[in-house]
């Protein structure tokens, strides 16, 4: 053997027995408090040579030595932090909110431990560990240190690759993920430098080293429109297509249109139906009959796609239905929850076209008092399809079709939104964004949606039709026997939360009242006061951030934010597994069926709601990715009114006035003084001259650097440093 051929093989032997080492610690970490002997280890690890058990076994009487593992009286060994546990094995999940710190989540209604980065072992962001807590505490939390990971929340990162000589880096796009990924020249997959790629975790960090990874998917350059959407899928673990069993049986679904079907069904088509939504929508799964009674009440039929007609329970498009949860809507596309198939052909609801829908039917009089209503199955048949700008239109210049029908249904929902609004509904929305794209997804201007009239009317027949069915399910059955279903619920806001936003507000010259049953109504009255103002987006979305979140649940509550006693989620079943869910089991209990299993349901439940802060977060990222690279494009000398959204102790969070997109000055960038955080008053202060910025203060900034690749902005005061307007 030469040489060259020896060094090779000792480099090869020494990164065998760092990743052998490295498979210990995992699995001693993996499972905390548990036990074994070097032969159960050996099989765990499925080593089978005899010089790898040899390897093992050496390596463990050095982890003893080291004191990372200990040896019980029958031989077997534990790992020393799960036996020196004082908590019994508190188990929470890892929120890793900066490079200094993480909080383990442990309960709703429990205070997150706060861990040092430096404590939290090979633990990362959304992992599910066990921690030991301190006897003493300095801060307000409890302080600990995991001792064990017991299961990994992922094992795949999107990232930008930095190549070496010999070997490359990974810089993830996860904002949570605080190390970089080591990767071995063989892992490296032919990525070229500055290429987004996805990784496949193949060692967890122990100390100061990164964790390892092998690149398993070559995206593309870092800042193309595909890498970068890619990256954003890859980096929320979102799917890239369905599998093929799924799309097979998607294509065998027989229509079934036959007249046995229709015969059990309310039959809709010789009755005005049409449907209103975005101009680019391609599934339609809503639409709303129209009939003149003859006592002069109306009949307004809420027609929604019957989704659950085509998927059956146990079918492989109901496991990836469940599994996806949702559909999720980025900048430049839609990620389904349900195959096109289904979604934009069987399911949708397209004019001229006779469908299968499950209605909610609402006898109505003038003021949009509900006389009789009545859910089941039906079949419609869509005269019109309107854009929500083309029924707007017909609206304002009271000319087009169905001019008289849309116009009653305007006032209807005008009632209904005055009814709302009477009883405690909270009426504010953060201004939501949209883009203009070229070919290739360049950005070329961003523009804010406006909700008028048009959009307003489908809403509020929507929230009808979610809040009688969940009304209906509800009284079916009395005290502790009614039926299990499936309910959107919103608690009332936290009052702490609230305390800080009256304070937030007071900066604005605002006052809230936070006290009683006053609070929605203050609420609505502080957001018509700052309607049309700098900082309207500013108030709304802390105001967002200050209520308690929306989930699902199959406990009956109500719902803050809509002042609703009991409400459901029934209308989109094409984009939201909740819907199907509460069509199958009204269904069921239109048949007689008996109340289901709640445990089993509330299962559902709890996943229907995390995949939907997935879905949630995956958008925010695609949008703000969007704001990047269109500001990126902005000449730098350019100055822009902007507002103080935030106040950290690293920065200062400014909303750009014009284009809604939000950047930061750094403290270390405002060279005139230095500043310090001030947490109780949420502003920065100059140490010399006293200089105040607080939220809502409206300035001056100009763009000092964009980063697309970590979707930042960095900006800098114009006017020669820091002055506010």
């Amino acid at each position: 053997m030469s040489k060259k051929q020896n060094k090779k093989k000792s480099k090869d032997d020494k990164h065998q027995i760092g990743r052998l080492r490295s498979a210990i610690l995992n699995l001693f970490e993996e499972n905390p408090g548990r036990a074994y002997s070097i032969k159960q280890l050996t099989k765990k690890l499925v080593l089978k040579k005899r010089d790898d058990i040899k390897t093992a076994t050496f390596l463990v009487y050095e982890l003893e030595e080291d004191g990372k593992l200990k040896e019980l009286p029958n031989g077997s060994y534990v790992s020393t932090q799960a036996a020196g546990s004082k908590t019994g094995g508190v188990t929470g999940i890892v929120d890793h909110v900066n490079p200094r710190f993480a909080y383990i989540r442990i309960g709703e209604d429990k205070k997150d431990i706060y861990v040092k980065t430096s404590d939290l072992g090979s633990a990362v962001d959304g992992d599910t560990v066990t921690v030991s807590v301190f006897s003493k505490r300095s801060g307000a939390n409890p302080e600990g240190k995991v001792t064990g990971v017991i299961k990994r929340g992922r094992t795949r990162f999107a990232g930008r690759v930095e190549l070496s000589r010999n070997a490359a880096f990974v810089v993830p796009d996860y904002r949570k993920m605080h190390q970089d990924f080591y990767v071995h020249s063989e892992d490296i997959n032919g990525a070229k430098n500055n290429d987004k790629v996805i990784i496949e975790v193949v060692e967890w960090a122990s100390g100061e080293k990164n964790p390892v990874a092998k690149i398993v998917n070559v995206l593309g350059s870092a800042g193309e429109n595909e890498a970068e959407i890619h990256s954003i899928m890859a980096e929320f673990g979102l799917p890239f297509n369905f599998p093929e069993k799924v799309e097979r049986e998607s294509e065998k679904i027989d229509e079934g249109f036959t007249q046995a079907e229709i015969k059990k069904r309310w039959d809709f088509r010789d009755i005005l139906t049409f449907t209103i939504d975005p101009e680019d929508a391609k599934d339609f799964d809503d639409a709303l009959s129209f009939e003149y009674l003859p006592d002069g009440h109306y009949r307004i039929g809420v027609h929604i796609a019957d989704v659950t007609h085509y998927v059956h329970p146990d079918s492989e498009l109901e496991k990836e239905a469940y599994d996806r949860a949702t559909s999720v809507y980025l900048v430049d596309r839609t990620i389904p929850m349900l195959p096109e198939r289904l979604s934009n052909g069987l399911c949708s609801l397209r004019p001229k076209e006779d469908k299968f829908t499950f209605s909610a039917v609402f006898e109505m009089d003038k003021h949009a008092h509900i006389r009789k209503e009545w859910f089941g199955r039906t079949v419609i048949h869509s005269d019109h399809r309107f854009s929500y700008e083309g029924a707007q239109e017909v609206l304002e210049t009271k000319q087009g079709v169905f001019v008289n029908e849309l116009n009653i249904l305007n006032e209807l929902a005008h009632h209904l939104r005055k009814e709302r609004f009477k009883n405690g509904a909270v009426n504010f929305e953060a201004t939501e964004v949209k883009f203009k794209l070229d070919e290739k997804g360049k950005p070329l201007a961003v523009i804010p949606k406006v909700r008028k009239d048009a959009h307003k009317l489908i809403e509020e027949f929507m929230l009808l039709a979610n809040k009688q069915v969940a009304r209906f399910i509800y009284n079916m059955k009395k005290g502790e026997e009614r039926n299990t279903f499936v309910y959107r619920t919103h608690d009332n806001p936290d009052p702490e939360k609230l305390q800080n936003f009256a304070t937030f507000a007071r900066q604005f010259g605002h006052k809230l009242n936070v006290e009683g049953n006053g609070v929605s109504r203050s609420l609505n009255k502080l957001m018509d006061e700052v309607e049309g103002k700098p900082e309207q987006n500013v108030l709304q979305s802390l105001a967002v951030r200050a209520m308690a979140k929306a989930k699902y649940t199959t406990e009956a509550k109500g719902h803050f934010g809509l002042a609703f006693d009991h409400y459901s989620h029934f209308t989109s079943p094409i984009r939201r597994y909740p819907d199907m869910m509460a069509h199958r089991l009204l269904q069921h209990y239109l048949d007689k069926g008996k109340s289901v299993n709640k445990k089993e349901f509330e299962e559902r439940c709890l996943h229907s709601s995390e995949r939907e802060k997935r879905a949630a977060d995956a958008e925010r990222a695609s949008i703000k990715y969007k704001q990047v690279e269109y500001m990126s494009m902005m000449d730098k000398s350019k100055t822009y009114d902007g507002i103080i959204s935030g106040v950290t102790e690293w920065g200062i969070f400014i909303e750009i006035i014009e284009t809604k997109c939000e950047g930061m000055i750094r403290l270390a960038d405002m060279e005139d003084d230095f500043y310090e955080f001030d947490e109780k008053s949420y502003s920065v202060v100059g140490r010399r001259r006293r200089k105040i910025y607080t939220l809502g203060d409206q300035v001056r900034v100009k763009i000092k650097k964009t980063d697309v690749d970590r979707r930042t902005i960095d900006l800098v005061f114009a006017r020669d440093g820091q002055n506010s307007l």
